[in-house]
C-alpha cells in the first residue's frame, strides 16, 4: 500500500510532478512496475515544453533551443513517490532523446539512437509512445523510420502535432486529415491524431485525457 493513500487518490495531473532519473543506458532503467508513456520526436520538436505544459511545471523538463540537448531517457513521476521499492507511482512520463539531428557528433547520435530503440523494443511496462510531429513540417523520413520500428516492435503509438499556434487553423485541420490518412494502415498506430500548442495551451486537456485512458487512471 502506498505510504500516502490520500496522494494516491488525487487526480493524475492534479498533483506536482518531479524528475527522478536520467537514463544514459539500459542498465540504469528504473525497475519495471508502474506503466509508462513516452514522448518521442525529432530534435527540437517541443517534447520538453509539452511535458512541462502537461503537468503545469515550467521547469520540470529542461528545454533548449539547441537541438539534441536531451541525450538520456528522462523519467518523471508524481511527487511523493521515489520510483523505487513498494511505493510505486501510478505512472511515469518518459522524455526520450530527440532523433534526426545530423549536426551532432556521430558517436553521440549513434549512442542515444541505440538507447531509444533498445528501450522501445525491450520495456514491458511501456504502454504507449506519443510521437510528436512539428505541425510546420509534418511527417518526415526519419519520423516514418521511427513509426516503422514501432510497428515492427508492436508498440502502440499516437501522433501528436506540436506548435499548432505557428500555422493557421485551416492548415491544422488539413494536416490532421493528411496525417490520419498516412498512418491509417499502420498496425500499431492509434487512429486519432492530436493537435497541441504548449505555448497557447491548446489540446492539452485532450492529451491528458488520452494518457489517462491509456493507463486506466482518472484525471
Amino acid at each position: 500500500m502506498p505510504a500516502d493513500r490520500n496522494m494516491d487518490e488525487k487526480p493524475l495531473f492534479g498533483r506536482p510532478w518531479i524528475f527522478i532519473r536520467g537514463v544514459p543506458s539500459m542498465k540504469f532503467l528504473p525497475p519495471e512496475g508502474p506503466l509508462e508513456v513516452a514522448f518521442a520526436g525529432r530534435s527540437n520538436v517541443g517534447k520538453s515544453s509539452l511535458i512541462n505544459a502537461l503537468v503545469g511545471h515550467k521547469g520540470l523538463a529542461r528545454t533548449s533551443n539547441t537541438p539534441g540537448r536531451t541525450q538520456e531517457l528522462n523519467y518523471f513521476v508524481p511527487e511523493g513517490y521515489s520510483g523505487e521499492g513498494l511505493d510505486l507511482p501510478p505512472m511515469a512520463l518518459v522524455d526520450m532523446p530527440g532523433y534526426g539531428y545530423a549536426q551532432a557528433p556521430k558517436e553521440h547520435v549513434d549512442a542515444w539512437t541505440k538507447l531509444v530503440f533498445d528501450y522501445l523494443r525491450g520495456r514491458a511496462t511501456l504502454k504507449r509512445v506519443y510521437v510528436l510531429i512539428d505541425s510546420r513540417h509534418g511527417l518526415k523520413k526519419n519520423d516514418e523510420e521511427v513509426l516503422d520500428l514501432l510497428d515492427k516492435a508492436a508498440v502502440s503509438y499516437q501522433i501528436v502535432l506540436t506548435k499548432t499556434d505557428k500555422i493557421k487553423e485551416p492548415a491544422v485541420d488539413k494536416l490532421i486529415a493528411e496525417t490520419t490518412e498516412k498512418i491509417r494502415k499502420r498496425p500499431a498506430a492509434y487512429p486519432f491524431v492530436l493537435s497541441t500548442s504548449s505555448e497557447k495551451g491548446k489540446g492539452l486537456d485532450e492529451l491528458r485525457q488520452a494518457i489517462a485512458e491509456t493507463i486506466g487512471q482518472s484525471l
